[in-house]
């Protein structure tokens, strides 16, 4: 902390991305409400538990963000070609402001009512056989091996054949929904988002959008139990409209239960193994790892922020936060606020003493948070039944260097 204060405001550089704590501790002592120039050409950013569970439920702070988020990037006028693409990224933007994250009031709760069934408790229980059985499809072959990539062979995976059961679409499709996955998690988890990324990010939701389209056709003729036919019915009923709402919750949904649970699964298991007598306890009496999911997501979030604009003028602590400016909500700088939790920086599968933001808050509080704890559940619970001796393969591990999405590249570890 010393070492920071010398040097003035904390930059967000690559120190940052391999460990952003230290920094959230530094800003969340400098402040409640901080200015920053160098997000998103200036934004506000929250770092306290209080202000950023404000943040996500009071209406002040609008989802509805994405315009001004995307036409702030620099350059994006003019392609590498010097074509000007401003149209494209007009499409790109009504396509993600479409999506139910990204709106607010009757919209937002009209869109939620439509894909509430979907992710019933009771839809999701149901769905544990079909998850066992896709973890240990990916398991079994590791078998006998001296070391694996996790994220390569299981996290990455997994959470896109999960997400195509419940959407109900082909597993020879999944390389291709990862690939448009990763472009759309570069651009949203960059505090800068350079044009190039968002351009990749354009090209992936086209492409995410163009699959959905070709395949509803088929869906309509032959409906099934899936959540694209449920999401049909809720259009032919009139609660989702025919202007591109529909395919734009599946192309969001694909994205985003897929680069959550993927960080979670990762920095999941990497936290564990990074603290083996919690580990070796785990495997001894797994009765603990549903209060133990809960620690591992306050205590290395796979979403670090969110973003909202200010709705109304307001002031808070002190500064007066203008209608349109932009708000980070620092989720992971929450989850470590020592106002909230005691011994924030400690990890204790054991602790009782408050609940994360990972899954946000109020009326946006993430609609597939079961299904990302059903997956996590699934898979510590087979590593540990066939590795217990588990641990990390020394420094072969890489993050992906994703402010807003925190997770791993690669995380190699040892079977004992």
């Amino acid at each position: 902390m010393e070492a920071l204060a010398k040097h003035g405001p904390p930059t967000f550089d690559h120190t940052f991305l391999q460990d952003p704590y230290p920094v959230y501790r530094h800003l969340r002592e400098a402040g409640p409400v901080l200015w920053r120039e160098d997000v998103f050409q200036g934004a506000w950013l929250l770092t306290r538990h209080a202000d950023v569970e404000l943040a996500l439920r009071d209406p002040h702070f609008s989802s509805q963000r994405t315009a001004g988020w995307i036409k702030r990037v620099p350059g994006i006028d003019i392609d590498s070609r010097g074509k000007r693409v401003r149209s494209g990224l007009d499409t790109f933007q009504r396509l993600f402001g479409r999506a139910m994250v990204f709106l607010d009031g009757a919209d937002h709760a009209r869109l939620r009512q439509a894909m509430a069934a979907g992710f019933h408790p009771d839809l999701i229980r149901g769905m544990r056989p079909d998850v066992e059985r896709l973890t240990d499809e990916l398991l079994s072959p590791l078998e006998g091996s001296a070391s694996f990539d996790f994220i390569a062979a299981i996290a990455r995976p997994l959470p896109s054949r999960v997400m195509g059961l419940l959407l109900g679409i082909d597993r020879k499709d999944e390389e291709r929904f990862i690939a448009w996955s990763d472009d759309l998690a570069t651009f949203i988890g960059a505090l800068q988002p350079s044009a190039e990324q968002l351009l990749a990010a354009q090209r992936s939701l086209s492409n995410m959008v163009r699959y959905f389209e070709a395949l509803l056709p088929s869906r309509r003729r032959e409906p099934g139990a899936d959540l694209i036919s449920r999401l049909l019915q809720a259009e032919a009923a009139g609660t989702v409209r025919a202007d591109g709402e529909l395919v734009a919750q599946c192309a969001m949904l694909l994205f985003a239960g897929h680069e959550t649970t993927r960080n979670l699964l990762g920095n999941g298991l990497h936290t564990l193994l990074s603290h083996p007598h919690q580990w070796a306890r785990l495997c001894t009496d797994t009765s603990a790892l549903p209060l133990a999911l809960r620690e591992l997501l306050r205590y290395d979030s796979p979403v670090q922020y969110t973003g909202r604009r200010i709705a109304t003028e307001l002031t808070l602590h002190g500064k007066t936060l203008r209608r349109g400016d932009l708000v980070l909500a620092m989720i992971g700088a929450a989850n470590r606020d020592p106002a909230r939790f005691a011994d924030p920086d400690t990890f204790d599968i054991g602790r009782r003493d408050g609940s994360h933001l990972s899954f946000g808050s109020g009326p946006h509080v993430c609609i597939g948070g079961g299904l990302a704890l059903l997956e996590a559940d699934v898979v510590l619970r087979a590593v540990m039944r066939r590795w217990p001796g588990l641990r990390l393969a020394g420094s072969m591990r890489a993050w992906n260097d994703n402010a807003g999405l925190r997770g791993f590249a690669n995380l190699h570890v040892e079977p004992a």
